[in-house]
């Protein structure tokens, strides 16, 4: 975790601590290192209740709600689905707030419509769902690091 991503979390963990808001996570490329970054300081109990790591369709389907339309119509790697995800976390989770991550990050998976670094992320709020579509570019290790920070920083605008 580099410095300024442990200034993030520092920040973000105070701020929900202080405004007693809760979070969930759902993630597809990112693997679970969301979760793990935002329970990296001790108190996080405090703010963090869960996280889904849901890769395949199904999993997104099952334990996120994602309509099995929007898999099919728009794909995994799409707003619509990050939206999805982080709404159905936020539902399922039982949370103020929930940030989403779905992409590709690669070497292989990629077309020229939607190529290896292409991420989505979203959060959901009590008051709005906001989705934002990044390329990173580099290796798989790359973008999924790249696409962690960026989580987190759209997850600290959500509670600005």
């Amino acid at each position: 975790m580099s410095v300024s991503e442990a200034k993030i979390i520092a920040d973000l963990a105070s701020r929900l601590t202080a405004r007693g808001l809760t979070v969930a996570t759902a993630e597809s490329l990112t693997g679970g290192r969301v979760a793990a970054a935002l329970t990296s300081r001790p108190g996080s109990s405090a703010y963090f209740q869960g996280g889904v790591v849901a890769y395949a369709n199904q999993a997104k389907i099952d334990l996120l709600g994602v309509p099995a339309e929007v898999l099919a119509l728009k794909g995994a790697v799409s707003e619509e689905c990050a939206r999805a995800m982080a709404e159905g976390a936020r539902r399922r989770l039982g949370t103020l707030l929930a940030v989403a991550t779905t992409g590709i990050a690669g070497p292989d998976g990629g077309s020229p419509a939607k190529p290896v670094g292409l991420v989505w992320l979203a959060t959901a709020t009590d008051r709005d769902t906001r989705a934002v579509g990044r390329f990173f570019p580099g290796d798989r290790a790359t973008v999924t690091r790249l696409a962690v920070r960026a989580a987190l920083e759209l997850l600290s605008e959500a509670i600005a």
